[in-house]
């Protein structure tokens, strides 16, 4: 199961948009949105973008804990 807190490949240096979108809980569309609000800090090389696995652990780190509303 991929542990979203942690690189799925430990000597990767950095994951593309593509890659977290497919094996993260977060969309493409809402990674997009992150990074526009400063929320997720991201490189470019040339059209690339990429995601270091310590921008995206500490977005993570980031988030709201859940909070169970009582009914």
């Amino acid at each position: 199961m991929f542990n979203p807190s942690l690189p799925a490949e430990p000597d990767k240096l950095g994951y593309s948009i593509a890659y977290l979108a497919e094996n993260g809980p977060i969309s493409r569309s809402e990674i997009y949105e992150a990074m526009k609000r400063g929320e997720l800090k991201a490189k470019k090389y040339g059209r690339r973008t990429i995601v270091t696995p310590g921008a995206w652990n500490d977005f993570l780190a980031s988030l709201p804990d859940y909070r169970a509303v009582a009914a």
